[in-house]
């Protein structure tokens, strides 16, 4: 088989799930294939294959065209965000349920991939968010997140007092748990739960949701892409606060931070089977229609 992807990363789910079988399956197929493989040496801790050069993220990056994650959404999430300047090519394969991320059921994983290898599949791009905090005007920390950056109150039971500023601009004041600034892609996620729109993945938007808002006029909302969100801790706050990303990376911040949210100059590109259609994910996750 003629491949348009000649060098695959592997990249397995580390925490809680013995996955070494199932590594060594894709490893095998895509062998057998002619494809040269290397591991991700986070994986390399679940199993052992002879011969397989191990990299790190950054190395994978600068050597693969395509990167197979095996495990959950969480799995993929990780992977974006330390792959996607180096502008690789990512395709899910789920160990459990139908992910919105990872769509190809393990059980069918070599008709599919043999699908991909032959570029009979679909090419998606995503957007990203970067998160920069600033104190007393000085960058603190930065990060980058495919589905949300929330920003929420931390162990302390006292809401939060926000000011929200788009492009500049002042929006509202508010007095919340919390605040989700979500891509499209995160809008099946937290956003959702919280009483956000789910907003087709490709579209260039971003939602902003608050968490249990003390007035109930705060409302979601949906915003250009390319738009520049700035989110103020108020200096009379007396919680502490955290911004999550992806709800993997947790940064802290105080009273008078300043939390600025736009697009990261990157995409991520997703590669899907022929067949993907995202509103067949949508019915069996959400079970759409199920009783009828």
């Amino acid at each position: 088989m003629t491949s348009q992807f000649k060098k695959i990363g592997l990249i397995g789910k580390y925490a809680g799930t013995d996955m070494s079988e199932q590594l060594r399956s894709v490893y095998q197929h895509l062998h057998d294939r002619q494809i040269e493989v290397f591991l991700d040496e986070g994986s390399a801790g679940i199993v052992q294959l002879p011969g397989v050069q191990v990299l790190n993220r950054e190395q994978l990056g600068n050597t693969c065209d395509l990167a197979v994650v095996i495990g959950g959404d969480g799995t993929l999430l990780n992977a974006a965000r330390s792959l996607t300047r180096h502008e690789i090519s990512l395709v899910g394969i789920n160990l459990g349920r139908l992910g919105f991320l990872t769509d190809i059921s393990f059980s069918e994983f070599a008709d599919k991939l043999d699908e991909i290898l032959a570029g009979d599949h679909i090419i998606e791009e995503r957007m990203l968010l970067r998160v920069d905090i600033l104190r007393d005007g000085a960058l603190l920390d930065t990060s980058i997140a495919m589905n949300d950056v929330v920003i929420h109150k931390w162990e302390e039971a006292r809401m939060l007092e926000m000011k929200t500023f788009i492009n500049g601009g002042f929006v509202n004041s508010q007095r919340s748990d919390g605040l989700i600034v979500s891509s499209p892609t995160g809008s099946t996620a937290y956003a959702l739960s919280g009483g956000g729109p789910i907003i087709f993945p490709t579209l260039d938007a971003m939602l902003l949701v608050p968490v249990c808002s003390h007035t109930l006029s705060q409302r979601p909302l949906v915003i250009d892409g390319h738009s520049d969100v700035e989110i103020t801790i108020s200096e009379s706050c007396h919680g502490r606060a955290q911004v999550t990303c992806d709800g993997q990376i947790n940064l802290g911040v105080i009273a008078g931070d300043r939390i600025r949210i736009k697009r990261f100059e990157k995409k991520v590109r997703l590669i899907h089977p022929k067949d993907y259609d995202y509103y067949h994910i949508l019915r069996e996750k959400l079970h759409w229609s199920e009783n009828l």
